[in-house]
């Protein structure tokens, strides 16, 4: 049989897979909190834009009806 025989190499290249699977998972931690907050954002600027068509309809609706313009006539 034949004995495993750990070169710096082969330890080296075991680091950095593991270096980089731990990077990886923080990674997409981070994407995910991210996402959280673009859609928490995303709802809070909605609901403002929301009410600010609402406020805007009901300022429109209790402005009294414009009298259309008179055209005047081409002479």
């Amino acid at each position: 049989m034949k004995e495993k025989v750990e070169t710096p190499e082969k330890i080296a290249r075991a680091n950095r897979q593991r270096l980089a699977a731990e990077e990886g998972v923080k990674a997409m931690e981070q994407i995910e909190r991210d996402g959280i907050a673009i859609r928490k954002n995303m709802e809070r600027l909605r609901a403002l834009r929301l009410q600010k068509e609402a406020s805007a309809a009901q300022e429109q609706a209790d402005e009294p009806p414009k009298k259309p313009k008179k055209r005047s006539s081409p002479k």
